[in-house]
């Protein structure tokens, strides 16, 4: 084994590590405070939005102190997750050009052990269904890995501009026989990603903000 594959294969263990006790942490909350907002599924990106029918949803905000150019190149340069995202392990994309509507990407996640699913790698194939861009972006596409699918995910970003930086919202729904036979707990893993997306996305845009010019 090669240094670099070694190191890959560690960052995804630690990866892996950090999900699972942030999945944890959400339980210990009892349930995630996604669950009891209101209006679900009002956000929307070109008149489209999450599954509203979907029995595992979460949603949160943050406010990131970042011009709102910074945040969305990270956020839509989907080949580039993994150098800021731990949790991603590979992302590509499958077709050329910039992102917009009918683009598709794969990318790959661990997912930790739960009581009825098995530790695994999830492949992730999505889909943008609509993109305007700076200010909403929507995909979706099915899951799968090695005893465990989700059939669907539907995950709705929106960026909008406030005093001192950039508003982010983010709301996503699964359907699937699998993941719905233990709705908390899937909720709870759900959640634990969309915390940990938002914590590295403004950690890594407030770090870009923050560094100095380059000279010439």
């Amino acid at each position: 084994m090669d240094r670099r594959t070694l190191q890959r294969r560690l960052s995804a263990g630690k990866a892996a590590v950090t999900l699972a006790l942030a999945v944890a942490a959400v339980l210990a909350s009892t349930i995630p405070t996604a669950q009891a907002a209101p209006q679900r599924g009002t956000s929307q990106c070109g008149g489209r939005g999450i599954d509203t029918t979907a029995l595992i949803h979460y949603t949160s905000d943050i406010v990131i102190t970042a011009p709102l150019s910074t945040v969305w190149k990270l956020q839509t340069d989907v080949e580039r997750w993994p150098s800021w995202q731990p949790p991603v392990i590979t992302a590509e994309r499958l077709d050329p050009g910039r992102l917009k509507a009918g683009s598709q990407f794969r990318w790959t996640t661990p997912a930790p052990a739960t009581p009825t699913t098995p530790a695994t790698t999830l492949a992730i194939t999505s889909t943008v269904q609509e993109l305007q861009r700076h200010n909403c972006i929507l995909w979706s596409g099915p899951a799968i890995g090695e005893g465990l699918r989700i059939d669907e995910g539907v995950h709705l970003w929106t960026f909008r501009k406030v005093e001192g930086g950039v508003h982010v919202h983010t709301e996503e729904t699964w359907t699937g026989t699998q993941v719905e036979a233990d709705v908390p707990t899937a909720t709870a893993a759900l959640g634990a990603g969309l915390e940990a997306w938002l914590h590295d996305l403004k950690t890594t845009a407030e770090a870009h903000t923050s560094d100095p010019p380059r000279s010439h």
